[in-house]
């Protein structure tokens, strides 16, 4: 939807009895406000935050990463005991990763998935154990394939035929010195649209990951041909912040039928179905209970294979987004705040903040949409509509495009935006040379850096053009 076509109220949007209020399903189960209105997370209050760390700044609550990842692998796992099969569970790392959210997913029982090279070596920095880790991508390079296959990674994710043949000329060297086949997956496209943006559905045809289903039995013909492989099963993803249980049961019934047909050349252990469960980022949402989720799923790839006669695979998930998101709020402090009239009868308060795109470059992208609270004090004003934008050169900046706050919100006020914790760091960018944030996480009542923010130092420390300038003139001297 473009700017212009954008309605000036949407139309989920009411105006609260209390613009102080939490809504419950969106903020961390911790969040709270004390007596003078001020929100604490996990125990610790924003003012003191502020204090500590600036703004902005993303805070983690430790305490909902490590509840919402065992909620998760126990819903999956007794889903699939119920059908005599197995799952495993693995963290998308991509959601939100540092070497903290490895060690916490790690201890709760969840596999970790990573999707570079980068990424690989977080995992493995943070302790992970290499046959516990799984590699997906479109384009892998040599180097990666390599180190992956070096450190004995658990499983790679084929994607294309490219891919195949590079990951074949690595084995192969391998298999000679007596190294073990290395496990794959190849991942399909099983052709169903996820109901979310163009840009967060992934397994229709016309996009760049994985293979078409009618290519796919050729592809699994050459990785059982090659001694240095094992293809253990197929790996299908439908999208992501996706509500109920349709897509991924119509998807499940096709792949499934890929599953059978490829069981003429020897056994499948598993069936990877991927992630994408939404979450809750206004009032209004209402996100698919983790437990009902996991029993629709399962049931519904358990019935497809009765129906072919066929044993149910163990099963494999990747959430990333249901794990973090709801535990992560970016803090900021507002800078300015400016009335608009955008019609006759409608004004707009845009309320800037001291970060923007460059934090949460969601609502750029795809149109996403958040929720806002002053959390510094209560008010008593009544709500006004506002628009939360960011200090960066675009009019795209926005961070919650429509909010009902305070009519009072004013320079000084702390302003925080909650359900941030997935890809909201992933995607920090330095645009117009801003720092990226550090992260908090809070436990307890205690506040510790996970991942240290970035200084103007840090930016000016990459620019090979100073240090040029700098021997420049000393040369001149």
């Amino acid at each position: 939807m473009s700017a212009s076509d954008r309605p000036l109220v949407p139309a989920w949007l009411s105006v609260p009895a209390d613009a102080n209020a939490l809504a419950s399903a969106v903020w961390p189960a911790s969040a709270s406000r004390d007596d003078d209105g001020r929100l604490h997370v996990g125990g610790v209050g924003v003012d003191e935050l502020r204090a500590r760390f600036g703004t902005p700044l993303y805070i983690l609550d430790e305490d909902a990463v490590r509840l919402r990842a065992r909620e998760v692998r126990d819903a999956f796992v007794s889903a699939a005991a119920r059908h005599g099969v197995q799952a495993r569970v693995y963290y998308a790392g991509k959601a939100f990763l540092s070497t903290e959210v490895v060690r916490w997913v790690s201890e709760e029982g969840l596999a970790v998935d990573v999707a570079t090279g980068g990424e690989l070596a977080v995992a493995l920095a943070a302790g992970a154990k290499p046959a516990r880790l799984g590699l997906h991508g479109n384009n892998k390079s040599v180097a990666e394939l390599e180190r992956a296959v070096e450190i004995g990674i658990g499983s790679i994710v084929i994607d294309s035929r490219v891919e195949l043949e590079r990951l074949a000329a690595i084995v192969e060297r391998r298999v000679t010195e007596g190294a073990p086949p290395q496990a794959v997956l190849v991942r399909v496209n099983s052709g169903v649209h996820a109901e979310t943006h163009d840009f967060l559905a992934t397994a229709h045809e016309d996009q760049k990951f994985g293979f078409a289903l009618a290519d796919a039995p050729a592809v699994v013909a050459r990785i059982r041909e090659l001694p240095g492989l094992q293809f253990v099963g197929l790996h299908c993803h439908i999208g992501s912040q996706i509500f109920g249980t349709r897509g991924f049961e119509e998807s499940a019934a096709r792949v499934v039928d890929l599953h059978a047909e490829l069981r003429a050349g020897g056994e499948i252990p598993v069936l990877n179905l991927g992630g994408g469960f939404g979450i809750a980022y206004t009032s209004v949402d209402q996100p698919t209970p983790i437990a009902q989720l996991a029993d629709g799923i399962v049931d519904a790839v358990a019935r497809e294979c009765e129906v072919r006669g066929i044993p149910l695979p163990n099963l494999a998930f990747e959430p990333g987004r249901t794990i973090v998101g709801r535990a992560g709020v970016t803090l900021y402090e507002v800078g300015t705040v400016k009335p608009v009239q955008v019609s006759d009868d409608l004004q707009r308060l845009y309320v800037s903040v001291d970060g923007g795109m460059s934090d949460n470059a969601r609502p750029a992208l795809y149109g996403a949409q958040y929720s806002a609270r002053v959390v510094s004090r209560t008010s008593d004003a009544a709500p006004a509509l506002a628009r939360v934008v960011g200090r960066h050169c675009e009019s795209g900046d926005i961070v919650v495009d429509a909010e009902y706050l305070p009519g009072d919100v004013t320079p000084g006020d702390l302003l925080a935006v909650p359900a941030t914790g997935a890809y909201c760091f992933s995607l920090s960018s330095n645009y117009n040379y801003v720092p990226r944030p550090p992260v908090v996480a809070v436990r307890a009542g205690e506040a510790r850096v996970i991942v240290r923010g970035e200084t103007i130092d840090d930016l000016l420390a990459r620019d090979a053009g100073i240090a040029v300038g700098i021997r420049s003139g000393e040369e001149n001297e």
